[in-house]
């Protein structure tokens, strides 16, 4: 299984590109920008992180964060992580950036962008890995603050599909974005959200209903609504959900009582990404191998994880059936392949 799952194509549709900041960098960019970090090597970044919620993960997470400056420093971040895509076998990702962490420390908006873009232009003619990126609204500032980073997103429309919300869920619940989603709606961008982590399930409906999200991040918690569970069903409404993330950060004590796989038999469309991975252990093929380590599985289920992904992302329909015939023809070649070995 370990085998297949290395080789085994796969889509990421979450991934905060601040998240995938590895300590060796963090401390390259900090000397480079000449930033002092309170850490004095990688392996003492590495020690701490040690999370036992969500708050306690986003307060390491925005320090980290300021030792990206320039151009260049967000061109560095993001090919890394497309590094990793391409060693993971990751052909496709959606990435999120989050603005308000860059230019409330007066970095601009410009800046941000095209670092990041560039890289992904060049992931796209040199890996292989096609992209698109989803700005995220921060969900514990206001929604003034979200209406002028929607008004700054407007002028790179051509490299921006869509927006999102993160940040802290606890006492920001969907409803009070609702205007600045309706009004990214008008403009012609797509709309996800994160719900339903360490929030309730009613965040995971109104994100739907309010913010008109065509994804939900995470959203595990809809177990708790029976009602949910069957709508999502019925509306194949994808979960873009972070096995190693909800461990770390106390969501599952374990990962045998993560619920991803009972998910998956109920129907639902959920996905397998990896959120933070610098923060949180692990890539993509980490956080497959963590599911199906905990969860025996047959190999057709762990590939309806990528069918799933493609089908959920952002791309045309002519691609979405590209990858989905190589996903199919992949999994073919291998149970040929067992099948001539026994």
């Amino acid at each position: 299984m370990t085998s297949f799952i290395t080789g085994l194509p796969k889509v990421e549709l979450h991934l905060h590109i601040e998240g995938s900041l590895e300590p060796e960098l963090m401390f390259a960019l900090a000397e480079r920008n000449q930033i002092a970090i309170p850490f004095h090597s990688p392996d003492e970044v590495r020690a701490a992180y040690q999370f036992h919620n969500l708050q306690s993960f986003l307060d390491i997470y925005y320090q980290g964060a300021n030792v990206l400056i320039h151009e260049q420093d967000f061109y560095d971040l993001t090919w890394a992580y497309l590094l990793r895509c391409k060693a993971d076998n990751v052909v496709h990702t959606e990435i999120f950036f989050d603005p308000q962490t860059h230019t409330e420390r007066g970095i601009a908006f410009d800046i941000v962008v095209k670092g990041i873009h560039r890289a992904l232009e060049q992931g796209r003619e040199t890996l292989g890995i096609s992209s698109q990126l989803i700005m995220c609204f921060l969900r514990h500032l206001d929604q003034d603050s979200a209406f002028a980073t929607l008004s700054q997103g407007l002028s790179h429309k051509d490299k921006i599909v869509g927006v999102g919300l993160d940040s802290s869920e606890q006492g920001n619940p969907p409803e009070k974005f609702n205007a600045v989603f309706q009004q990214a709606l008008t403009e012609g961008f797509l709309t996800v959200a994160h719900a339903g982590e360490e929030g309730p399930p009613e965040n995971i409906t109104n994100t739907l209903d309010l913010l008109g999200a065509t994804r939900v991040d995470h959203g595990i918690r809809c177990v708790e609504d029976a009602a949910l569970v069957e709508r999502l069903v019925r509306e194949q409404v994808p979960l873009t959900v972070c096995p190693l993330s909800n461990l770390k950060l106390k969501v599952f004590e374990d990962m045998k009582d993560h619920n991803i796989v009972e998910l998956l038999r109920k129907g639902l469309r959920v996905t397998i990404n990896s959120d933070d991975p610098a923060y949180f252990g692990g890539y993509m093929t980490d956080n497959f191998q963590a599911v199906a380590d905990a969860h025996p599985m047959t190999q057709e289920e762990i590939a309806q994880f990528t069918l799933n992904a493609i089908q959920a992302s952002f791309i045309c329909e002519e691609e979405k059936q590209r990858l989905t015939r190589m996903t199919l023809d992949y999994l073919q070649s291998e149970k040929s392949s067992a099948n001539s070995k026994a």
